[in-house]
């Protein structure tokens, strides 16, 4: 099943995703959902809206915290210069810093390095602490595509990462939650990261570092998982740079594909004063 949260014309809401490749009776529709199946049990609602017809959003915003984890395949750490970690290398980012498909990437001025990172993102489904690794698949509610933008030059500047990876719009997720696979299904799926339709990233889950499940239960030991909460897993190597003008694209296999514009902050700017 695939959960979107989208708008059409009014207040956000949630929906079951039918694609033309699940052979179902009504592709390309958004069934809606009575509520958020995060917070609450939901039902369809029997209303059906053609997909293009809406705007996804991000599918989650959390009402507590994006856990990411760095260094999670060796390859990126090789590039970066880095050695892999002992234990899951684990920062946050702000919920603030979540933007969905199509969203523009806001470059800050105080950077001049703004890089993609194409990653796979676990949502969790329900209150937890210090998970036994066997009952993961438990508090898992499903997986996303993220792209966990840094801003790489002040990463490397400030000694910490909550600036260089806590900007506005510097978390894009999408385009739905994927709730029918489970850890094996995942285990073992491609990421390919384009801009401008230039593939830059061609990684694999299989090389994860620390395993969903092991992340999972290390990020539980230290800190409560809510419903919503984010895990974004690692990126693959090839991380680079992206300008202003330039679309970045994320493909997971199986679970879809999140593309977003890179905009100049001055973008921003413009937006907000045509908003007042």
């Amino acid at each position: 099943m695939r959960i979107a949260r989208f708008a059409a014309g009014g207040e956000p809401q949630y929906g079951v995703v039918e694609l033309a490749e699940d052979g179902g009776p009504n592709p390309e529709t958004v069934s809606v959902l009575t509520g958020d199946p995060m917070a609450m049990s939901v039902k369809l609602t029997g209303e059906r809206k053609e997909l293009e017809g809406v705007r996804l959003l991000a599918p989650v915003i959390p009402r507590s915290k994006i856990v990411g984890v760095g260094r999670n395949y060796a390859a990126h750490a090789a590039e970066m210069s880095e050695e892999v970690p002992k234990t899951p290398l684990t920062f946050y980012k702000p919920n603030t810093s979540v933007i969905g498909p199509g969203e523009p990437i806001i470059y800050p001025a105080a950077s001049r390095e703004v890089s993609y990172e194409g990653e796979l993102a676990v949502v969790i489904g329900r209150i937890c602490k210090e998970v036994p690794i066997s009952r993961v698949p438990e508090v898992i509610f499903g997986y996303t595509v993220a792209n966990d933008v840094t801003a790489r030059d002040l990463q490397r500047t400030d000694g910490q990462w909550a600036r260089a990876k806590g900007y506005d719009t510097f978390c894009p997720l999408g385009p739905w939650i994927s709730t029918h696979q489970g850890i094996e299904e995942v285990a073992a799926v491609a990421i390919r990261t384009t801009l401008d339709g230039e593939l830059r990233q061609d990684g694999n889950t299989k090389d994860l570092i620390f395993t969903i499940p092991e992340l999972v239960a290390y990020i539980s030991s230290y800190t409560t998982l809510l419903p919503g909460d984010v895990i974004l897993t690692g990126t693959p190597a090839g991380v680079g740079p992206m300008l202003p003008g330039q679309v970045v694209s994320i493909e997971i296999e199986g679970i879809g594909t999140l593309s977003n514009p890179v905009a100049g902050a001055e973008s921003e700017e413009a937006s907000n004063e045509a908003e007042q």
